[in-house]
């Protein structure tokens, strides 16, 4: 599918190649150079961006215009809000270190430990016992979670997690930690990475 030939836009970001945070790093750097109303264009490769641009437009007041795949080049479409329209951006306040986590799991307390990364990095090396729920499909799938455990949410950096973080907590969810800085940096024990 490509771009409706009318569509106006006022600025490109090139993100392909780079993953999460940084097309949104890029994209909120940006969006503070341009007006009001105006329409953007980042391009990025990285799957789970998606999800990211997505809640980041819901979580800040700018317009979240739609994506387009093309070549396998994710080009999604944002608008500028005018200053009465945009929030300031919330981070979720309740964090839990890699190292709580991973004390948590050595003591095997009753935790779920949630990882909203795609379901590529998850494939690829996740934390023993970790249930993946990618952060885009989380709002459908959230029924699947129980609302009176604990939930340890993680992700690469801690960027997806706090998103999923503010979704859970918006649904009711009380006992909801981001884990930070994520699977980035952890250095607990990891379930092997698809066999060859």
């Amino acid at each position: 599918m490509s771009a409706p030939t009318d569509l106006q836009v006022d600025k490109r970001l090139d993100c392909k190649g780079l993953s999460c945070p940084l097309p949104i790093v890029r994209t909120k750097k940006a969006m503070d150079e341009m007006n009001p109303g105006q329409v953007i264009e980042v391009q990025a490769t990285d799957r789970g961006s998606l999800a990211d641009i997505q809640g980041w437009a819901k979580n800040t007041g700018h317009q979240y215009l739609g994506t387009i795949e093309e070549k396998q080049v994710l080009k999604h479409y944002l608008r500028k809000s005018r200053p009465e329209e945009v929030k300031n951006e919330q981070k979720y306040s309740y964090i839990a270190s890699n190292e709580e986590l991973q004390t948590r799991i050595a003591d095997q307390d009753a935790i779920t430990i949630l990882d909203v990364r795609e379901p590529a990095e998850y494939a690829f090396g996740r934390i023993p016992g970790a249930q993946s729920i990618p952060l885009g499909e989380l709002e459908q799938r959230m029924g699947e979670l129980n609302p009176d455990k604990e939930i340890y949410v993680v992700c690469r950096t801690g960027s997806r997690s706090d998103l999923a973080c503010q979704l859970l907590a918006d649904k009711g969810f009380k006992q909801v930690k981001n884990v930070t800085p994520g699977m980035a940096a952890w250095n607990g024990p990891v379930e092997p990475a698809l066999e060859k």
